[in-house]
Protein backbone atom coordinates (compact mmCIF):
# COMPACT_ATOMS: atom_id res chain seq x y z
CA UNK A 1 0.00 0.00 0.00
CA UNK A 2 1.65 3.15 -1.05
CA UNK A 3 1.97 6.79 1.07
CA UNK A 4 -0.25 8.38 -1.46
CA UNK A 5 -3.37 5.91 -0.68
CA UNK A 6 -2.72 6.51 3.03
CA UNK A 7 -3.21 10.16 2.39
CA UNK A 8 -6.00 9.32 0.51
CA UNK A 9 -7.57 7.48 3.71
CA UNK A 10 -6.32 10.06 6.25
CA UNK A 11 -7.82 12.95 3.58
CA UNK A 12 -11.34 11.46 3.04
CA UNK A 13 -11.80 10.50 7.05
CA UNK A 14 -10.28 14.25 7.72
CA UNK A 15 -13.20 15.07 4.94
CA UNK A 16 -16.09 12.95 6.62
CA UNK A 17 -15.20 14.57 9.95
CA UNK A 18 -15.20 17.81 8.97
CA UNK A 19 -18.36 17.79 7.30
CA UNK A 20 -19.91 16.26 9.73
CA UNK A 21 -18.68 18.95 12.30
CA UNK A 22 -19.80 21.85 9.81
CA UNK A 23 -23.25 20.28 9.88
CA UNK A 24 -23.61 19.87 13.02
CA UNK A 25 -22.17 23.15 14.16
CA UNK A 26 -24.34 24.97 11.20
CA UNK A 27 -27.72 23.08 12.55
CA UNK A 28 -27.00 24.21 16.38
CA UNK A 29 -26.54 28.13 15.28
CA UNK A 30 -30.13 27.68 13.06
CA UNK A 31 -31.29 25.87 15.95
CA UNK A 32 -29.87 26.95 19.17
CA UNK A 33 -32.87 29.02 20.96
CA UNK A 34 -35.22 26.31 19.84
CA UNK A 35 -33.21 22.93 21.24
CA UNK A 36 -32.11 25.13 24.80
CA UNK A 37 -36.13 25.49 24.93
CA UNK A 38 -36.76 21.83 23.94
CA UNK A 39 -34.21 20.56 25.90
CA UNK A 40 -35.34 22.28 29.66
CA UNK A 41 -39.19 21.88 28.61
CA UNK A 42 -39.62 18.72 27.43
CA UNK A 43 -38.16 16.08 30.03
CA UNK A 44 -40.87 16.06 32.50
CA UNK A 45 -40.48 12.66 32.39
CA UNK A 46 -38.04 9.42 31.36
CA UNK A 47 -40.37 9.17 28.03
CA UNK A 48 -40.48 12.69 27.07
CA UNK A 49 -36.95 12.80 28.11
CA UNK A 50 -36.43 9.87 25.45
CA UNK A 51 -38.18 11.56 22.73
CA UNK A 52 -36.34 14.76 23.40
CA UNK A 53 -32.74 13.20 22.74
CA UNK A 54 -34.49 11.64 19.86
CA UNK A 55 -35.23 15.30 18.27
CA UNK A 56 -32.24 16.96 18.89
CA UNK A 57 -29.76 14.32 18.05
CA UNK A 58 -32.24 13.68 15.08
CA UNK A 59 -31.81 17.88 14.49
CA UNK A 60 -27.94 18.20 15.04
CA UNK A 61 -26.59 15.11 13.82
CA UNK A 62 -24.39 14.06 17.04
CA UNK A 63 -25.16 12.43 19.59
CA UNK A 64 -22.07 13.87 20.89
CA UNK A 65 -23.35 17.25 21.00
CA UNK A 66 -26.39 16.71 22.30
CA UNK A 67 -24.68 14.52 25.08
CA UNK A 68 -22.63 17.77 25.92
CA UNK A 69 -25.79 19.97 25.82
CA UNK A 70 -27.48 17.64 28.29
CA UNK A 71 -23.90 17.96 30.85
CA UNK A 72 -24.17 21.20 30.51
CA UNK A 73 -27.43 22.00 31.58
CA UNK A 74 -26.78 19.40 34.33
CA UNK A 75 -23.71 21.59 34.95
CA UNK A 76 -26.11 24.57 35.28
CA UNK A 77 -28.98 23.06 37.19
CA UNK A 78 -31.09 23.37 34.58
CA UNK A 79 -32.16 19.87 34.61
CA UNK A 80 -32.21 16.30 37.00
CA UNK A 81 -30.10 13.66 36.53
CA UNK A 82 -32.45 11.48 36.04
CA UNK A 83 -33.96 13.73 33.15
CA UNK A 84 -30.07 13.84 32.03
CA UNK A 85 -30.43 10.15 31.99
CA UNK A 86 -33.47 9.76 29.36
CA UNK A 87 -32.27 12.30 27.15
CA UNK A 88 -28.68 10.43 26.59
CA UNK A 89 -30.75 7.23 26.04
CA UNK A 90 -32.68 8.97 23.17
CA UNK A 91 -29.49 10.78 21.53
CA UNK A 92 -28.38 7.08 21.43
CA UNK A 93 -31.08 6.52 19.22
CA UNK A 94 -31.09 9.90 17.36
CA UNK A 95 -27.08 8.91 16.26
CA UNK A 96 -28.80 6.01 14.31
CA UNK A 97 -29.77 8.29 11.43
CA UNK A 98 -26.36 9.04 10.53
CA UNK A 99 -25.66 5.56 10.12
CA UNK A 100 -28.33 5.11 7.65
CA UNK A 101 -26.92 8.69 5.71
CA UNK A 102 -23.97 6.53 5.18
CA UNK A 103 -25.17 3.88 4.23
CA UNK A 104 -26.31 5.78 1.02
CA UNK A 105 -23.15 6.24 -0.11
CA UNK A 106 -23.47 2.35 -1.02
CA UNK A 107 -26.75 2.74 -2.70
CA UNK A 108 -25.65 5.18 -5.19
CA UNK A 109 -23.42 7.48 -6.27
CA UNK A 110 -23.89 10.20 -4.04
CA UNK A 111 -21.58 12.64 -5.07
CA UNK A 112 -22.76 13.14 -8.26
CA UNK A 113 -24.60 15.69 -5.25
CA UNK A 114 -21.84 16.77 -4.29
CA UNK A 115 -20.41 19.70 -6.25
CA UNK A 116 -24.25 20.93 -6.96
CA UNK A 117 -24.64 21.15 -3.30
CA UNK A 118 -21.20 23.25 -2.75
CA UNK A 119 -22.51 25.65 -5.79
CA UNK A 120 -25.73 26.02 -3.87
CA UNK A 121 -23.86 26.78 -0.82
CA UNK A 122 -21.31 29.44 -1.54
CA UNK A 123 -24.24 31.45 -2.94
CA UNK A 124 -26.16 30.95 0.21
CA UNK A 125 -22.95 32.03 1.91
CA UNK A 126 -22.96 35.31 0.62
CA UNK A 127 -26.21 36.19 0.66
CA UNK A 128 -25.84 37.07 4.30
CA UNK A 129 -29.40 36.42 5.13
CA UNK A 130 -28.99 32.45 4.13
CA UNK A 131 -25.33 32.39 5.64
CA UNK A 132 -25.94 29.49 8.07
CA UNK A 133 -27.83 27.30 5.52
CA UNK A 134 -25.30 27.72 3.08
CA UNK A 135 -22.75 26.22 6.11
CA UNK A 136 -24.88 23.37 5.84
CA UNK A 137 -25.37 22.49 2.64
CA UNK A 138 -20.99 22.58 2.46
CA UNK A 139 -21.27 20.90 5.45
CA UNK A 140 -23.32 18.18 4.33
CA UNK A 141 -21.77 18.21 1.08
CA UNK A 142 -17.97 17.77 2.88
CA UNK A 143 -19.49 14.62 4.41
CA UNK A 144 -20.69 12.62 1.14
CA UNK A 145 -17.63 14.31 -0.32
CA UNK A 146 -14.88 12.27 2.49
CA UNK A 147 -17.63 8.82 2.28
CA UNK A 148 -17.46 8.95 -1.20
CA UNK A 149 -14.04 9.35 -1.29
CA UNK A 150 -13.36 6.79 1.65
CA UNK A 151 -15.84 4.28 -0.30
CA UNK A 152 -13.07 4.99 -3.31
CA UNK A 153 -10.20 4.68 -2.18
CA UNK A 154 -10.74 1.50 0.23
CA UNK A 155 -12.22 -0.29 -3.41
CA UNK A 156 -8.68 0.92 -5.16
CA UNK A 157 -6.64 -0.49 -2.27
CA UNK A 158 -8.25 -3.69 -2.30
CA UNK A 159 -8.12 -4.22 -6.26
CA UNK A 160 -4.44 -3.52 -6.37
CA UNK A 161 -3.82 -5.55 -2.96
CA UNK A 162 -1.90 -8.19 -5.03
CA UNK A 163 -0.53 -9.91 -2.75
CA UNK A 164 -3.72 -10.30 -0.63
CA UNK A 165 -1.85 -8.41 2.64
CA UNK A 166 -4.99 -6.74 3.88
CA UNK A 167 -7.23 -9.53 3.54
CA UNK A 168 -4.76 -12.14 4.92
CA UNK A 169 -4.66 -9.86 7.91
CA UNK A 170 -8.31 -9.71 8.44
CA UNK A 171 -8.93 -13.83 7.87
CA UNK A 172 -6.40 -14.32 10.94
CA UNK A 173 -9.32 -12.92 13.40
CA UNK A 174 -11.81 -15.09 11.05
CA UNK A 175 -12.42 -18.07 13.59
CA UNK A 176 -15.52 -17.28 15.77
CA UNK A 177 -14.21 -17.59 18.93
CA UNK A 178 -14.24 -14.96 22.31
CA UNK A 179 -11.16 -13.52 21.72
CA UNK A 180 -11.58 -12.72 17.96
CA UNK A 181 -14.94 -10.50 18.63
CA UNK A 182 -13.31 -9.09 21.68
CA UNK A 183 -10.20 -7.90 20.08
CA UNK A 184 -12.55 -6.14 17.76
CA UNK A 185 -14.64 -4.58 19.94
CA UNK A 186 -11.67 -2.83 22.29
CA UNK A 187 -10.80 -1.83 18.61
CA UNK A 188 -13.56 -0.08 17.55
CA UNK A 189 -13.69 1.65 21.37
CA UNK A 190 -9.99 2.41 20.60
CA UNK A 191 -10.03 3.96 17.25
CA UNK A 192 -13.31 6.01 18.49
CA UNK A 193 -11.96 7.57 20.74
CA UNK A 194 -8.70 8.61 19.03
CA UNK A 195 -11.02 10.07 16.61
CA UNK A 196 -13.76 11.44 18.96
CA UNK A 197 -16.16 11.06 15.74
CA UNK A 198 -17.91 7.13 16.19
CA UNK A 199 -19.15 8.14 12.52
CA UNK A 200 -15.74 8.21 10.88
CA UNK A 201 -14.96 4.79 12.23
CA UNK A 202 -18.73 3.62 11.31
CA UNK A 203 -17.83 5.02 7.65
CA UNK A 204 -15.02 2.77 7.70
CA UNK A 205 -16.67 -0.46 9.31
CA UNK A 206 -19.13 -0.02 6.21
CA UNK A 207 -16.25 0.78 3.51
CA UNK A 208 -14.35 -2.86 5.01
CA UNK A 209 -17.45 -4.87 5.00
CA UNK A 210 -19.18 -3.67 1.54
CA UNK A 211 -15.89 -4.50 0.25
CA UNK A 212 -15.39 -7.87 1.58
CA UNK A 213 -12.30 -7.36 3.47
CA UNK A 214 -13.97 -7.20 6.93
CA UNK A 215 -16.34 -10.06 7.55
CA UNK A 216 -19.95 -8.73 9.31
CA UNK A 217 -19.62 -10.32 12.12
CA UNK A 218 -16.31 -8.20 13.15
CA UNK A 219 -18.14 -5.34 11.66
CA UNK A 220 -20.96 -5.55 14.39
CA UNK A 221 -18.13 -6.04 17.16
CA UNK A 222 -16.92 -2.50 15.57
CA UNK A 223 -20.16 -0.83 16.22
CA UNK A 224 -20.51 -2.05 19.58
CA UNK A 225 -17.02 -0.80 20.57
CA UNK A 226 -17.66 2.36 18.65
CA UNK A 227 -21.10 3.07 21.11
CA UNK A 228 -18.60 3.13 23.67
CA UNK A 229 -15.97 5.09 22.72
CA UNK A 230 -18.27 7.86 21.88
CA UNK A 231 -18.91 7.65 25.25
CA UNK A 232 -15.40 8.61 26.90
CA UNK A 233 -15.68 12.50 25.11
CA UNK A 234 -18.74 13.58 27.44
CA UNK A 235 -16.78 11.74 30.37
CA UNK A 236 -13.61 13.84 29.64
CA UNK A 237 -15.56 16.96 29.21
CA UNK A 238 -17.17 17.02 32.27
CA UNK A 239 -14.19 16.21 34.27
CA UNK A 240 -14.03 20.11 35.30
CA UNK A 241 -17.45 20.36 35.90
CA UNK A 242 -19.46 20.04 39.13
CA UNK A 243 -20.69 16.28 40.62
CA UNK A 244 -23.72 15.91 39.11
CA UNK A 245 -22.53 16.54 35.74
CA UNK A 246 -19.72 14.07 35.94
CA UNK A 247 -22.14 11.60 36.96
CA UNK A 248 -24.34 12.52 33.84
CA UNK A 249 -21.95 11.79 31.93
CA UNK A 250 -21.03 8.27 33.65
CA UNK A 251 -23.95 7.46 33.28
CA UNK A 252 -24.15 7.73 29.70
CA UNK A 253 -20.79 5.55 29.45
CA UNK A 254 -22.92 2.87 32.33
CA UNK A 255 -25.58 3.13 29.93
CA UNK A 256 -23.83 1.53 26.89
CA UNK A 257 -21.57 -0.94 28.49
CA UNK A 258 -24.89 -2.52 29.73
CA UNK A 259 -25.82 -2.34 26.56
CA UNK A 260 -22.97 -4.38 25.05
CA UNK A 261 -22.93 -6.62 27.70
CA UNK A 262 -26.39 -7.95 27.30
CA UNK A 263 -26.57 -7.80 23.63
CA UNK A 264 -23.28 -10.18 23.34
CA UNK A 265 -25.15 -12.75 25.84
CA UNK A 266 -27.43 -12.68 23.04
CA UNK A 267 -25.89 -11.76 20.06
CA UNK A 268 -26.00 -14.75 17.23
CA UNK A 269 -29.99 -14.68 17.96
CA UNK A 270 -30.33 -10.93 17.76
CA UNK A 271 -28.09 -10.29 14.93
CA UNK A 272 -29.67 -12.84 13.03
CA UNK A 273 -33.19 -11.69 13.55
CA UNK A 274 -31.95 -7.92 12.10
CA UNK A 275 -30.22 -10.25 9.43
CA UNK A 276 -33.43 -11.94 8.63
CA UNK A 277 -35.19 -8.44 8.98
CA UNK A 278 -32.67 -6.96 6.00
CA UNK A 279 -32.77 -9.74 3.98
CA UNK A 280 -28.82 -10.53 4.42
CA UNK A 281 -27.14 -13.61 3.92
CA UNK A 282 -24.57 -13.71 6.29
CA UNK A 283 -22.48 -16.17 4.48
CA UNK A 284 -23.00 -13.88 1.35
CA UNK A 285 -20.07 -13.99 -1.09
CA UNK A 286 -18.39 -10.30 -1.59
CA UNK A 287 -18.88 -10.30 -5.48
CA UNK A 288 -22.67 -10.99 -5.19
CA UNK A 289 -24.44 -8.43 -6.62
CA UNK A 290 -25.83 -5.76 -4.37
CA UNK A 291 -23.68 -6.86 -1.64
CA UNK A 292 -21.87 -3.96 -0.37
CA UNK A 293 -25.52 -2.13 -0.41
CA UNK A 294 -27.06 -5.27 2.03
CA UNK A 295 -24.02 -5.19 4.45
CA UNK A 296 -24.16 -1.13 4.65
CA UNK A 297 -27.48 -1.26 5.38
CA UNK A 298 -27.41 -4.75 7.67
CA UNK A 299 -24.52 -2.32 9.82
CA UNK A 300 -27.04 0.34 9.93
CA UNK A 301 -30.17 -1.92 10.96
CA UNK A 302 -27.66 -3.37 13.74
CA UNK A 303 -26.67 0.13 15.02
CA UNK A 304 -30.78 1.05 15.28
CA UNK A 305 -31.71 -1.95 16.57
CA UNK A 306 -29.41 -2.38 19.54
CA UNK A 307 -29.64 1.14 20.68
CA UNK A 308 -33.36 1.36 20.21
CA UNK A 309 -34.08 -2.13 22.13
CA UNK A 310 -30.91 -0.82 24.75
CA UNK A 311 -33.10 1.92 25.58
CA UNK A 312 -36.53 0.05 25.65
CA UNK A 313 -34.99 -1.81 27.84
CA UNK A 314 -32.98 0.10 30.56
CA UNK A 315 -35.66 3.10 30.08
CA UNK A 316 -37.53 1.39 33.27
CA UNK A 317 -34.04 1.20 35.12
CA UNK A 318 -33.51 5.21 35.48
CA UNK A 319 -33.97 4.90 39.15
CA UNK A 320 -31.56 2.14 39.85
CA UNK A 321 -28.80 3.83 36.62
CA UNK A 322 -29.33 7.39 38.94
CA UNK A 323 -28.26 5.20 42.26
CA UNK A 324 -25.32 3.39 40.66
CA UNK A 325 -23.81 6.63 39.47
CA UNK A 326 -24.29 8.06 42.63
CA UNK A 327 -22.45 5.72 44.79
CA UNK A 328 -19.44 5.48 41.89
CA UNK A 329 -19.30 9.41 41.77
CA UNK A 330 -19.54 10.64 45.11
CA UNK A 331 -20.16 14.21 46.50
CA UNK A 332 -17.25 16.19 47.94
CA UNK A 333 -17.37 18.31 50.58
CA UNK A 334 -15.74 20.93 49.35
CA UNK A 335 -17.52 21.07 46.07
CA UNK A 336 -20.76 22.12 48.39
CA UNK A 337 -18.73 25.22 49.91
CA UNK A 338 -20.58 28.30 47.97
CA UNK A 339 -17.36 30.20 48.66
CA UNK A 340 -14.64 28.01 47.43
CA UNK A 341 -15.22 28.16 43.42
CA UNK A 342 -17.80 28.99 40.81
CA UNK A 343 -20.19 26.15 40.47
CA UNK A 344 -21.86 26.30 36.87
CA UNK A 345 -19.17 27.14 34.28
CA UNK A 346 -16.07 25.65 33.65
CA UNK A 347 -13.55 25.67 30.77
CA UNK A 348 -14.29 22.09 29.44
CA UNK A 349 -17.76 22.72 28.69
CA UNK A 350 -17.09 24.65 25.41
CA UNK A 351 -17.66 22.89 22.62
CA UNK A 352 -21.28 24.16 22.30
CA UNK A 353 -20.75 27.92 22.56
CA UNK A 354 -24.55 28.62 22.11
CA UNK A 355 -25.81 26.31 24.84
CA UNK A 356 -22.73 27.55 27.13
CA UNK A 357 -24.46 30.41 27.87
CA UNK A 358 -26.88 28.90 29.30
CA UNK A 359 -23.78 28.06 32.39
CA UNK A 360 -23.17 31.37 32.49
CA UNK A 361 -26.47 32.47 33.30
CA UNK A 362 -26.86 30.06 36.04
CA UNK A 363 -23.69 30.93 37.40
CA UNK A 364 -25.06 34.86 37.34
CA UNK A 365 -27.77 34.15 39.00
CA UNK A 366 -25.32 32.30 42.41
CA UNK A 367 -23.50 36.00 41.98
CA UNK A 368 -26.59 37.77 42.19
CA UNK A 369 -27.96 35.43 45.33
CA UNK A 370 -24.49 36.36 46.81
CA UNK A 371 -24.80 40.04 46.35
CA UNK A 372 -27.88 39.81 48.72
CA UNK A 373 -26.11 37.62 50.80
CA UNK A 374 -23.89 40.32 51.70
CA UNK A 375 -26.20 43.23 52.06
CA UNK A 376 -27.76 41.04 54.62
CA UNK A 377 -24.34 40.65 56.56
CA UNK A 378 -23.77 44.68 56.15
CA UNK A 379 -27.38 44.71 57.66
CA UNK A 380 -26.41 42.76 60.34
CA UNK A 381 -22.91 44.51 61.59
CA UNK A 382 -25.07 47.96 61.34
CA UNK A 383 -26.67 46.40 64.96
CA UNK A 384 -23.88 44.35 65.56
CA UNK A 385 -22.34 45.96 69.07
CA UNK A 386 -19.65 42.83 70.04
CA UNK A 387 -16.28 43.49 68.47
CA UNK A 388 -15.47 40.03 68.23
CA UNK A 389 -18.28 39.33 66.22
CA UNK A 390 -18.33 42.55 64.96
CA UNK A 391 -14.34 41.59 63.59
CA UNK A 392 -15.83 38.03 62.29
CA UNK A 393 -18.72 39.76 60.51
CA UNK A 394 -16.40 42.53 59.33
CA UNK A 395 -14.05 39.68 57.96
CA UNK A 396 -16.51 37.37 56.34
CA UNK A 397 -17.79 40.56 54.48
CA UNK A 398 -14.38 41.19 53.48
CA UNK A 399 -13.93 37.13 51.62
CA UNK A 400 -17.12 37.97 49.65
CA UNK A 401 -16.33 40.86 48.19
CA UNK A 402 -12.74 39.31 47.22
CA UNK A 403 -15.40 36.71 46.20
CA UNK A 404 -17.56 39.49 44.14
CA UNK A 405 -14.17 40.51 42.22
CA UNK A 406 -13.00 37.08 41.17
CA UNK A 407 -16.47 36.20 39.66
CA UNK A 408 -16.88 39.13 37.54
CA UNK A 409 -12.99 38.41 36.20
CA UNK A 410 -13.99 34.32 35.93
CA UNK A 411 -17.49 34.91 34.07
CA UNK A 412 -16.28 37.50 32.14
CA UNK A 413 -13.47 35.04 30.70
CA UNK A 414 -15.72 32.60 30.20
CA UNK A 415 -17.95 34.46 28.16
CA UNK A 416 -14.94 36.33 26.11
CA UNK A 417 -14.35 32.40 24.93
CA UNK A 418 -17.97 31.44 24.59
CA UNK A 419 -18.02 34.86 22.23
CA UNK A 420 -15.36 32.99 20.19
CA UNK A 421 -17.21 30.54 19.09
CA UNK A 422 -20.04 30.90 15.80
CA UNK A 423 -23.04 32.58 17.54
CA UNK A 424 -26.09 33.34 16.17
CA UNK A 425 -26.65 37.78 16.46
CA UNK A 426 -29.19 37.37 19.53
CA UNK A 427 -26.73 35.18 21.25
CA UNK A 428 -24.16 38.14 21.08
CA UNK A 429 -26.36 40.52 22.29
CA UNK A 430 -27.05 38.21 25.15
CA UNK A 431 -23.53 37.99 25.83
CA UNK A 432 -23.21 41.78 26.22
CA UNK A 433 -26.05 42.07 28.40
CA UNK A 434 -24.44 39.72 30.85
CA UNK A 435 -20.88 41.55 30.50
CA UNK A 436 -22.83 44.35 31.49
CA UNK A 437 -25.06 42.63 34.35
CA UNK A 438 -21.97 41.17 36.26
CA UNK A 439 -20.14 44.63 36.08
CA UNK A 440 -22.82 45.36 37.83
CA UNK A 441 -23.46 43.03 40.19
CA UNK A 442 -19.65 43.55 41.14
CA UNK A 443 -20.63 47.32 41.87
CA UNK A 444 -23.50 46.29 43.83
CA UNK A 445 -20.33 44.00 46.48
CA UNK A 446 -18.13 46.98 46.49
CA UNK A 447 -21.36 49.25 47.53
CA UNK A 448 -21.77 46.57 50.58
CA UNK A 449 -17.97 46.69 51.22
CA UNK A 450 -18.29 50.38 51.08
CA UNK A 451 -21.01 50.36 54.20
CA UNK A 452 -19.07 47.83 56.33
CA UNK A 453 -15.69 50.06 55.92
CA UNK A 454 -17.16 52.74 57.05
CA UNK A 455 -19.57 50.81 59.86
CA UNK A 456 -15.69 50.13 61.03
CA UNK A 457 -14.39 53.10 61.14
CA UNK A 458 -17.40 54.04 63.05
CA UNK A 459 -16.96 50.96 65.71
CA UNK A 460 -13.02 52.21 65.81
CA UNK A 461 -14.08 55.71 66.93
CA UNK A 462 -16.44 54.12 69.37
CA UNK A 463 -18.93 56.67 68.53
CA UNK A 464 -22.37 55.30 67.41
CA UNK A 465 -25.24 56.65 65.31
CA UNK A 466 -28.47 57.97 67.10
CA UNK A 467 -31.60 55.59 67.71
CA UNK A 468 -33.20 58.08 64.55
CA UNK A 469 -30.05 57.28 62.65
CA UNK A 470 -30.61 53.70 63.10
CA UNK A 471 -33.96 53.85 62.39
CA UNK A 472 -33.65 55.74 59.08
CA UNK A 473 -30.67 53.26 58.10
CA UNK A 474 -32.97 50.13 58.69
CA UNK A 475 -35.45 52.12 56.70
CA UNK A 476 -33.40 52.81 53.84
CA UNK A 477 -31.38 49.27 53.85
CA UNK A 478 -34.95 47.77 53.79
CA UNK A 479 -35.74 49.29 50.85
CA UNK A 480 -32.66 48.66 48.83
CA UNK A 481 -33.01 44.90 50.34
CA UNK A 482 -35.83 45.13 48.28
CA UNK A 483 -34.57 46.01 45.11
CA UNK A 484 -32.15 43.22 45.28
CA UNK A 485 -35.07 40.77 45.57
CA UNK A 486 -36.65 41.95 42.85
CA UNK A 487 -33.47 41.77 41.11
CA UNK A 488 -33.04 38.16 41.89
CA UNK A 489 -36.36 37.08 41.37
CA UNK A 490 -36.23 38.83 37.76
CA UNK A 491 -33.15 37.04 36.99
CA UNK A 492 -34.71 33.55 38.01
CA UNK A 493 -37.67 34.72 35.78
CA UNK A 494 -40.35 34.13 37.99
CA UNK A 495 -42.80 36.36 36.22
CA UNK A 496 -45.40 36.11 39.01
CA UNK A 497 -43.29 37.02 41.88
CA UNK A 498 -41.72 39.99 40.17
CA UNK A 499 -42.92 43.47 38.63
CA UNK A 500 -40.31 45.04 36.79
CA UNK A 501 -42.09 48.89 37.12
CA UNK A 502 -41.70 48.32 40.83
CA UNK A 503 -37.44 48.05 40.19
CA UNK A 504 -37.72 51.23 38.80
CA UNK A 505 -40.42 52.81 41.56
CA UNK A 506 -37.60 51.52 44.33
CA UNK A 507 -35.27 53.24 42.92
CA UNK A 508 -36.87 56.59 42.83
CA UNK A 509 -38.14 56.07 46.35
CA UNK A 510 -34.77 55.28 47.34
CA UNK A 511 -33.67 58.71 45.99
CA UNK A 512 -36.42 60.62 47.65
CA UNK A 513 -35.53 58.89 50.70
CA UNK A 514 -31.66 59.52 50.27
CA UNK A 515 -31.81 63.99 49.55
CA UNK A 516 -35.04 63.22 52.30
CA UNK A 517 -32.18 62.36 54.67
CA UNK A 518 -29.62 64.31 53.68
CA UNK A 519 -31.61 67.35 53.86
CA UNK A 520 -32.10 66.18 57.71
CA UNK A 521 -28.75 65.39 58.40
CA UNK A 522 -27.74 68.94 58.10
CA UNK A 523 -29.79 70.25 60.34
CA UNK A 524 -29.48 67.68 62.91
CA UNK A 525 -25.50 68.26 62.50
CA UNK A 526 -26.47 72.09 63.07
CA UNK A 527 -28.02 71.78 65.80
CA UNK A 528 -25.67 69.39 67.29
CA UNK A 529 -28.23 65.80 67.61
CA UNK A 530 -24.43 63.98 67.00
CA UNK A 531 -21.13 65.05 65.66
CA UNK A 532 -20.22 65.89 62.23
CA UNK A 533 -17.98 62.72 62.27
CA UNK A 534 -21.15 60.77 62.32
CA UNK A 535 -23.45 62.77 60.12
CA UNK A 536 -20.34 62.05 57.44
CA UNK A 537 -20.30 58.04 58.14
CA UNK A 538 -24.57 58.11 58.32
CA UNK A 539 -24.45 59.89 54.35
CA UNK A 540 -22.07 57.87 53.40
CA UNK A 541 -23.82 55.06 54.42
CA UNK A 542 -27.18 56.27 52.93
CA UNK A 543 -25.76 57.68 49.57
CA UNK A 544 -23.65 53.84 48.89
CA UNK A 545 -27.73 52.30 49.47
CA UNK A 546 -28.54 54.93 47.07
CA UNK A 547 -25.90 53.99 44.59
CA UNK A 548 -26.45 50.12 45.34
CA UNK A 549 -30.44 51.04 44.01
CA UNK A 550 -28.56 52.48 40.76
CA UNK A 551 -26.78 49.22 39.92
CA UNK A 552 -30.00 47.28 40.30
CA UNK A 553 -31.86 49.46 38.07
CA UNK A 554 -28.71 48.84 35.70
CA UNK A 555 -28.58 44.74 35.92
CA UNK A 556 -32.91 44.75 35.47
CA UNK A 557 -32.53 46.81 32.62
CA UNK A 558 -29.57 45.07 30.96
CA UNK A 559 -32.20 41.90 31.23
CA UNK A 560 -35.22 43.63 30.05
CA UNK A 561 -33.53 44.95 26.87
CA UNK A 562 -32.43 41.09 26.17
CA UNK A 563 -36.00 39.72 27.18
CA UNK A 564 -37.05 42.31 24.57
CA UNK A 565 -34.89 41.27 21.65
CA UNK A 566 -35.44 37.80 22.36
CA UNK A 567 -39.48 37.82 22.79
Amino acid sequence: MSIWVVFKLIGSLALLMFGMKSMSDSLQKMAGPQLRHVLGAMTSNRFTGVLTGMFVTAAVQSSTATTLMTVSFVNAGLLTLIQAISVIMGAHIGTTVTAWIMSLVFSFNITDFVYPAFFLGIILIYMKKHRMLGDFLFGVAFLFLGLGTLKATGQDMVMNDTSGAISAFFENFNDDNIWNSFFFLVIGTVLTLCVQSSAAIMAITMTLCSMGVLHIDQGIMLVLGENIGTTITSNIVAMGANTQARRAAFAHLSINVLGVIWVLILLQPFFSLVCQIVGFDRDMPASAPGFAVKASMVLAAFHSAFNVSNTLLLIWFVPQIERFVCKVIKSHGQEEDEDARLHFITGGLMKTPELSVLEAQKEIRLFAERTQRMFGMVQELVEEKDNDKFAKLFSRIEKYEGISDNMEIEIAKYLDNVSNGHLSDDTKATIRAMLREISELESIGDACYNIARTLNRRMRSREDFTAEQHSHLHQMMALADDALSQMNNMLYGRRDRYDINRSFNLENEINNYRNQLRSQNINDVNEHKYTYFIGTMYMDIVSECERLGDYVVNVVEARMNTRQRNA
